[in-house]
């Protein structure tokens, strides 16, 4: 009983908090259009419970001619590949 009452505050949550968040997110996703092309979202794989992959969808903060698959830290001048929205988005952890 526990878990399906659970499961049903979750989902109202969730969905509350995507409703009113989805102003916030359609500006983002507009701004970052602007401001350089490409695709608004990026795909990563990370791992999560029981060592297992999945994939997360983050707004894209970076150019889309970076190396792919690549860490930001080893970039040679990582700065040099940050998007002016980018920089805003990770400043304020909105990406």
């Amino acid at each position: 009983m526990y878990l399906i009452i659970k499961r049903i505050i979750d989902f109202t949550l969730s969905l509350l908090g995507l409703i009113i968040l989805s102003p916030l997110f359609l500006v983002i996703a507009i701004w970052i259009k602007m401001d350089s092309p490409g695709p608004i979202f990026f795909k990563q794989k990370r791992v999560g419970k029981d060592k297992e992959f999945f994939d997360i969808y983050k707004f894209r903060t970076m150019r889309s001619d970076t190396p792919s698959d690549m860490p930001t830290h080893l970039l040679g001048d990582p700065a040099a590949f940050i998007t002016n929205s980018g920089a805003f988005l990770r400043k304020t952890s909105l990406d």
